[in-house]
């Protein structure tokens, strides 16, 4: 789950329908997020008894069982763990009961990613996703797409660690006018991605390309920027 220093939040996300959970599974991976999926409250206690989450996404109605029971059965191991219900049922009376079992929130389905995003964010705080991806400015620029953002997402990081390497050259060794043409074409997919932090430490690098300071910023944004390889590879 590490890559560098940062640590991406975990995520335990239980819904029994398979189209469902892959919905919000590619949703939570965009942030980016470590997600592990189950369909059941069984699969769900073998995952959580072994591992910590960050957050808990709960379906309330299981094949089973129910959200709020299988979270029951998880508060006396952690009791601190945020847990989110999720339902198709509009029913006042089942959000209230959820919330008096212990859910920080009830979200309705069909729920938009945006709406998940800024859950996770407000429950799984200690990661400081927020400063590192805008996912409203990648999902404007691919016409709301979630797959297609997170798709090219894994690109940008695949190409990223070269990428930062000849920045990083041309900066510390002054090779030559390229940097300028590099920084460009970088700050163009950081906008296509939403990658906020390291896009504004580009424009700084850009702004002073001999300035230490702006060279160590621009390869701290790229080291925080690559945590979003861990979900592919947890």
């Amino acid at each position: 789950m590490k890559a560098g220093s940062r640590c991406l939040p975990r995520v335990l996300l239980v819904e029994d329908d398979a189209t469902s959970r892959e919905f919000l599974a590619c949703a939570l991976r965009t942030l980016p997020a470590v997600v592990d999926g189950a369909g059941s409250v069984t699969e769900a206690l073998d995952i959580a008894t072994t591992r910590r989450h960050d957050l808990w996404l709960f379906d309330a109605h299981l094949p089973d069982g129910d959200g709020a029971g299988l979270l029951a059965s998880l508060r006396a191991r952690w009791p601190g763990t945020p847990a989110v219900a999720h339902t198709a049922s509009s029913d006042p009376a089942l959000h209230a009961r959820l919330l008096a079992a212990g859910f920080v929130e009830v979200l309705s389905k069909p729920l938009p990613a945006s709406t998940l995003h800024n859950v996770v964010r407000r429950w799984a705080s200690r990661s400081g996703i927020a400063a590192v991806w805008d996912d409203a400015l990648s999902l404007a620029a691919l016409n709301g797409n979630v797959a297609h953002v997170a798709a090219l997402r894994g690109l940008f990081l695949q190409e990223l660690p070269a990428t930062r390497a000849r920045v990083l050259e041309q900066a510390r060794h002054g090779t030559g006018p390229t940097l300028g043409d590099e920084l460009h074409k970088l700050r163009a997919s950081c906008g296509f991605v939403g990658a906020a932090r390291l896009a504004d430490a580009v424009r700084v690098l850009g702004e002073q390309p001999l300035s230490s300071e702006a060279v160590a910023a621009f390869d701290s944004a790229c080291e925080e920027t690559l945590a979003g390889l861990a979900p592919a590879e947890a």
